[in-house]
């Protein structure tokens, strides 16, 4: 019971991370543009990317598609790692990290409510 509890808190703590951000490159502000601009993404790379992980976000709320809200969301945090050490900057990669343990451990706890 107790790591149900644990597990929907970081849950709620990694979709309100996903929503924030999502909104952030979805709206189109200026330090997403200028993060993403360094690895010549466009205003509509960043827009799509945005939208992407506010769905992967919301999915990952709802036990029939949280894995696939997982996957994505865990994806689109390895693409940022991929590109900043790219771009060798290892204190961005670093910084990306834990956001990635965190689906991580998620999905090896899986949703509070699945049935199985």
């Amino acid at each position: 019971m107790i790591l149900k509890l644990i597990n929907s808190v970081l849950i709620l703590i990694a979709v309100c991370m996903g929503v924030k951000q999502g909104y952030a490159m979805f709206s189109g502000k200026p330090e997403m543009l200028e993060l993403f601009g360094k690895w010549n993404f466009s205003k509509t790379a960043v827009m799509i990317n945005g939208a992407t992980t506010i769905l992967a976000a919301v999915i990952i709320l709802f036990p029939k598609t949280f894995v696939w809200g997982n996957f994505l969301m865990a994806a689109g945090i390895l693409m940022i790692i991929c590109l900043q050490l790219v771009s060798k900057d290892l204190k961005g990669a670093a910084i990306e990290l834990p956001f990635l343990l965190l689906n991580l451990v998620i999905l090896y706890f899986q949703h509070p409510l699945n049935k199985a």
